[in-house]
């Protein structure tokens, strides 16, 4: 059965941008029904695209009339259905949480971030329903040149920070860029289906690796994967609280899902490369030192917000060699850890925006007494610090815990002792911000007297305890989200 819901989905932001562009310039009373109504409206259409799947499977719609593969197809399955509902749910809840602080950081310019802002989440909505690898590109360059002109609206080094990721990110597209063109040589087709029947026919085993090589570090560049990370942490701490909470979250997951794309719908999971044990003990023991190397950096980190983007440094490094494990209890760790990452990431990043908005400051000396000050944003902050390190029954355990037996199933055990020994250094860093805000009650310990309680607006706090709670309805939730989801993206040999 086709729908059009799943155009709703993804044309609704790019409305919104638009009438926030023409009205909101006029009166800024208007940009906050038209982003909330895009968005809301988007994010009830994902659940029916998603309820549509589950009943009736995967379909594939061409844009135009024009068939495959000389037209563009989107393809809308249970993975690409599941990414649909994170973006848009995550993307309302960081809208809902950010108004405030882009009405004080960014006085007079909200019209210009909500345009941007729109744009980037409908380019995101493009990038996981497209089945043509060069409109893929194009929608890569979309939500990239977007969240450019977001970090560059920050204040301080934000317009450098935002410059070094235009240089990296470039760089992705260029590598990423020259891989298509590759297999366009060797195919004479973009459709990412039409490629993989084509290419098992090819002889040219050396230019489809080139190929497949440039696509994978182009987006490799992209997660900021280590040692590509570079750009990452100062981009993100720089940039404005409301373009951080949005882009955390989703950037990089929404890469990471890419390059299962291009692994599985492109070269296909019986493709040489992908059963490599050369390539996947590579990329395998990269990860795993990417995650011991940026779970180190995390802990020299003195600012809570540039803690947290070498945390997702370390989570990608979950991702991509769960991918590479290369059998499906690794497989199915990382795409419910691209759910999980994408929520816990979006609860602390949250909270950080409303202690930042409280507080002025998100330095950890800083945050002394907060339990007693901002009780419910604390217990939010915990709730997200528990599910980053692991424990049960938070949705960050169920993710590990198919990764870690996934490294074990492949013998992988340095990854499993990554994976262990990142979990041991977020406990450090959150309980080492835990006994900050909850112990020291000033800079001697000896201040028991009453504080009032001063939370952040309740605009920024409901979409935080939504997210709190979201982690543990998840963490319970497993079992059927993989019944009924997962385990219909997994190729067929896993």
């Amino acid at each position: 059965m086709t729908s059009n819901l799943h155009m709703y989905v993804m044309v609704l932001p790019l409305f919104g941008a638009l009438l926030v562009s023409l009205f909101g310039r006029i009166n800024r009373r208007a940009i906050l029904p038209l982003t909330l109504v895009s968005l809301a409206l988007s994010a009830l259409a994902s659940l029916g695209v998603m309820q549509s799947v589950l009943q009736h499977g995967s379909f594939s719609y061409t844009v135009g009339n024009w068939q495959p593969p000389f037209g563009i197809e989107l393809v809308v399955d249970h993975l690409s259905a599941m990414m649909l509902v994170l973006i848009s749910w995550v993307a309302l809840l960081a809208t809902f949480s950010s108004l405030k602080s882009v009405a004080r950081d960014l006085e007079g310019r909200e019209y210009q971030f909500f345009t941007l802002y729109l744009i980037l989440i409908a380019g995101l909505h493009g990038l996981v329903l497209t089945g043509d690898a060069f409109n893929l590109y194009v929608l890569l360059e979309i939500t990239s040149i977007t969240t450019y002109g977001l970090i560059a609206m920050g204040r301080g080094r934000a317009p450098l920070s935002s410059f070094n990721y235009i240089i990296m990110g470039s760089l992705g597209a260029c590598f990423y860029l020259l891989g298509v063109g590759y297999l366009y040589i060797l195919t004479g087709t973009l459709n990412m289906a039409d490629i993989a029947r084509i290419l098992p026919t090819v002889t040219g085993e050396v230019a489809t690796a080139t190929a497949f090589g440039f696509m994978l570090v182009g987006l490799l560049i992209k997660m900021a994967f280590f040692p590509l990370h570079g750009w990452l942490p100062h981009a993100y701490s720089d940039a404005p609280t409301g373009a951080g909470v949005l882009a955390a979250p989703l950037m990089t997951k929404v890469t990471v899902y890419l390059m299962i794309r291009v692994m599985f719908s492109i070269f296909t999971v019986d493709s040489p490369l992908i059963q490599d044990a050369g390539v996947q003990n590579l990329i395998v023991w990269v990860a795993s030192f990417a995650i011991i190397i940026a779970s180190v950096l995390a802990l020299g980190q003195k600012d809570f917000r540039r803690m947290l983007t070498y945390i997702i440094v370390a989570e990608v490094g979950y991702m991509v060699g769960g991918a590479w494990l290369a059998n499906a209890q690794g497989l199915t760790g990382t795409i419910l850890h691209i759910v999980n990452d994408a929520l816990m990431t979006l609860c602390l990043f949250l909270a950080a925006a409303a202690i930042s908005y409280r507080i002025g400051g998100l330095g950890l000396e800083r945050m002394t007494g907060l339990y007693r000050k901002m009780p419910i944003t604390m217990a939010a902050f915990t709730l997200g610090a528990f599910s980053m390190i692991g424990v049960p029954p938070t949705c960050g355990f169920f993710s590990k815990w198919y990764l870690i037996l996934g490294g074990i199933e492949a013998g992988q055990y340095s990854f499993v002792v990554a994976l262990v020994f990142s979990s041991l250094v977020n406990a450090v860093l959150f309980f080492r911000i835990i006994e900050i805000a909850y112990f020291r009650l000033d800079g001697n310990g000896h201040d028991h007297a009453p504080v009032k309680v001063e939370e952040a607006p309740m605009m920024m706090l409901q979409p935080l305890v939504v997210v709190a709670i979201l982690l543990l309805a998840v963490g319970f939730g497993t079992g059927p989200l993989i019944d009924h989801v997962i385990r219909f993206t997994l190729p067929g040999v896993f």
